[in-house]
């Protein structure tokens, strides 16, 4: 009886020492914030009016009309518009169906994969110096032998610097030109393709965002990390502002758009919160 007891104590032991060796080897995704009235907000996204950046090949813009403004017949206030403005402009997201087929529209991609913590990667030193700089896989890899690697579950936000050119065109487009001779005369800084293939092949994010107006960059005419990051259903933010506002690691992200069904983009109302 003793032999008995004593090797179904030697078993339990056993199975609980492999459970938490299997447990401990798994990568742990960071915890949601619990109290959200303990931090600090940051808003990640420029309004929408007639500063609102477009790509040149867009010249229409935002509009925004008004229905009515004023005091009404019955002696009390009243005021409504109506707007108008392309799927991709400003603070927006770009669904994988932009570049991908069959791959998610907005309106299909899960809340879920919307929020996360952010891992800024800060390449706004090399940027500022290289109009067309592209995010490599060694900026990557350099940023995780300082921070640890990439946790699962993370949303990636790319800080070139160039959300303090917000809203010169000149400066954040590299042109000021309309129309699509103007397409040629951008450079902005983007992500480099491999750096895409890496981050959605080697490790397991959520979305990437950043603070230019594509995550190809401005010389691109193959838009190849899109098309690879689509490929695997990984949205995008592009248009940040205030990125320089937050931390390298410990903030999380919330980026909703307008639930466009069937959608290809649409404008985003990103936040972070800071604890």
């Amino acid at each position: 009886m003793d032999y008995i007891i004593h090797r179904s104590l030697l078993q339990a032991v056993t199975l609980a020492f492999y459970t938490l060796l299997l447990v401990s080897c798994q990568p742990q995704q960071e915890s949601p914030p619990t109290d959200l009235a303990q931090g600090t907000w940051v808003d990640l996204t420029y309004p929408f009016d007639k500063n609102t950046i477009y790509w040149p090949t867009d010249t229409l813009g935002f509009r925004l009309d008004t229905v009515f403004h004023g005091t009404t017949e019955n002696d009390y206030f009243y005021s409504a518009y109506g707007f108008s403005s392309a799927e991709h402009g400003g603070t927006h997201l770009d669904a994988p169906v932009h570049f991908a087929e069959g791959r998610n529209t907005v309106d299909a991609i899960p809340i879920s994969q919307l929020v996360g913590p952010a891992q800024i990667i800060d390449v706004s030193n090399q940027a500022q110096g290289d109009r067309d700089y592209l995010v490599s896989v060694a900026d990557l890899k350099a940023w995780e032998n300082e921070q640890g690697e990439i946790p699962p579950g993370s949303i990636i936000l790319l800080r070139t610097g160039y959300g303090a050119f917000w809203p010169d065109r000149q400066k954040y487009l590299g042109t000021e030109a309309f129309g699509p001779e103007a397409v040629t005369q951008l450079h902005f800084p983007g992500l480099h393709p491999d750096a895409a293939r890496w981050l959605s092949q080697q490790r397991d994010i959520k979305a990437i965002g950043l603070d230019t107006p594509s995550i190809d960059y401005g010389q691109s005419s193959l838009f190849e990390a899109h098309r690879i990051l689509f490929k695997s259903n990984i949205p995008v933010f592009e248009n940040l502002a205030n990125l320089d506002k937050l931390p390298i690691q410990g903030s999380w992200v919330i980026a909703l758009p307008m639930n466009i069904g069937g959608g290809s983009g649409a404008p985003l109302r990103a936040t972070a919160w800071i604890p």
